[in-house]
């Protein structure tokens, strides 16, 4: 295996072509790969359609670089989408971008990268790496605005000590800028921001439709324990999500907690959904093997949400534990949170409460 062979995941958009050009321009000898991952039947996907890949060769063709289209559909549907589904039924909330990152993009595609001789794997993430006294550490990008940090803390020392993040020192508008430079034919596409198997963004419609089930309809209970209104389907609920059709209950009122085995989903004001301190697990660290000490940290328990500050406290079994200084909003289980000293990402784990 040459160290300077690497496969560049394209997607068609514009992060991922300016990814593949400046690895080209450091001297690698790259190969250009559109990763199929999920087969619209409603061809509303918002990635993987047949545009992004013709648009994912074009820059390859245009940069004179190999490019393949890798299915790996049903690796897909079994890691992400499964999971997604399984998740949802579970009463959790799932954070499939994270799973694809984890299981697809730099696993799976990983795998196949060394089969074929590359030793590196580049994608267009704005994110940074760095080996520091040993440890591969996850930076920040340098535009906060579109760091993918949050999506990218599953990733774990083997896989850093193989990825390449090029647009981890640039901005967006930078990377559009060196596009229409070099006359890519998605200079200006927009970017995608939906979940690509659940464009529309109705989970519920999903779930039923892969599952083929009909969620049974139950109860809404007030924070006290009464019946206030009938749910359809408490897989369909997420903690925070507001609820106010049908539930006259004169005040805005939020979904804070459902029980999967009653079928009944709690509702409440917006008070109710304020929480000290989460638990998780299953926690990926970058500075260290793993937690043997308090640490003053922030946190994000959601991508959009501003840093808080907290420390967290390792726990038995894998477990931590993070207290926030000032209380928190819907810290939802199924999601990620993700640590950060600064630009560095001390670790990530998933919420279980």
């Amino acid at each position: 295996m040459e160290n300077n062979k690497a496969l560049v995941g394209m997607s068609g958009g514009v992060d991922s072509s300016v990814a593949a050009y400046l690895m080209l321009r450091q001297g690698y000898d790259c190969t250009g790969v559109t990763m199929r991952l999920y087969d619209s039947p409603t061809e509303e996907s918002t990635c993987c359609s047949l545009d992004d890949v013709e648009d994912a060769r074009a820059v390859a063709t245009r940069l004179g670089i190999r490019h393949y289209t890798f299915n790996f559909t049903e690796d897909f549907d079994r890691q992400v989408i499964q999971k997604f589904v399984s998740s949802y039924e579970q009463g959790l909330t799932p954070n499939p971008c994270i799973d694809c990152n984890r299981y697809l993009k730099f696993d799976r595609l990983l795998r196949r990268a060394q089969e074929l001789g590359c030793h590196w794997v580049a994608s267009g993430h704005y994110a940074r790496i760095r080996q520091e006294n040993g440890r591969y550490l996850l930076y920040k990008a340098a535009d906060s605005a579109k760091d993918q940090t949050y999506f990218l803390a599953c990733l774990n020392q083997e896989q850093l000590s193989h990825i390449q993040f090029p647009l981890g020192d640039l901005t967006k508008t930078q990377v559009r800028e060196i596009a229409a430079e070099n006359g890519f034919v998605n200079a200006r596409k927009r970017d995608s921001q939906d979940i690509c198997f659940v464009p529309d963004g109705d989970y519920g419609a999903f779930l039923q439709r892969y599952t083929g089930k009909v969620f049974p309809e139950g109860d809404f209970l007030n924070l006290q324990g009464q019946v206030v209104g009938r749910h359809r389907g408490a897989a369909c609920s997420t903690k925070g999500q507001r609820k106010g059709r049908g539930l006259a209950m004169g005040e805005p009122v939020y979904v804070c907690a459902k029980d999967m085995a009653k079928n009944t989903v709690t509702v409440g004001p917006n008070p109710a959904l304020i929480s000290p301190s989460l638990r998780a697990n299953d926690w990926n660290w970058y500075p260290f093997p793993e937690l043997t000490q308090p640490m003053r940290v922030t946190a994000k328990t959601r991508h959009s949400q501003f840093e808080q500050a907290a420390t967290v406290y390792p726990e038995e079994n894998g477990f931590a534990r993070v207290e926030f200084d000032q209380p928190q909003r819907a810290v939802t289980p199924g999601q990620a949170v993700v640590l950060y000293d600064g630009d560095v990402v001390v670790g990530g784990g998933t919420i279980s409460e």
